[in-house]
């Protein structure tokens, strides 16, 4: 088992909500906490998975290549995901993903060298009127993100 007793019982409850005769149907939830514990889903941690949901090693790797709030590859502590989709892109989200590269010294799907922050293209995000729009760790949504937001947001999350 590479997962903690802890990640178990998360992904035990995940796994209550469906028939017994139906884990598999759990297989995001799962993924999503056991990215959460390893900040990454290596290939041992997919199979990890697999096997605890019963099903097979390729049906979970379909799943966490086919959406991009899986990290297949390791990742910075803080993984900003930028909207570059066209209403973003004409609301401020170039400025912004510029402003992003710059402030961290990298470029799309780069890492910077103190392995701190990831920065990636996201798709559309939903608020579309928010934009331009971030999203931190998937988990947090952050609207219109001025240079000075940015560079706030920043300077909170090295802490």
């Amino acid at each position: 088992m590479l997962l903690s007793q802890d990640t178990y019982k998360k992904i035990d409850r995940e796994v209550a909500k469906f028939p017994a005769d139906q884990k598999q149907s759990a297989v995001m939830a799962a993924l999503a906490i056991a990215q959460d514990e390893k900040g990454w889903l290596a290939p041992e941690t997919m199979q990890d998975v697999a096997d605890y949901l019963g099903m097979p090693a390729i049906a979970v790797q379909e799943v966490a290549t086919f959406y991009n709030m899986y990290n297949t590859k390791p990742v910075g502590k803080h993984k900003i995901s930028i909207c570059t989709n066209l209403p973003c892109q004409l609301s401020g989200g170039e400025r912004a993903a510029e402003h992003l590269k710059h402030k961290l010294g990298i470029g799309f799907r780069e890492t910077t060298a103190d392995g701190q922050f990831t920065l990636v293209e996201g798709e559309c995000m939903g608020a579309c009127g928010d934009a331009p729009v971030l999203l931190v760790n998937n988990k947090r949504m952050c609207s219109w993100m001025s240079n000075e937001k940015i560079d706030g947001l920043l300077e909170e999350l090295k802490k």
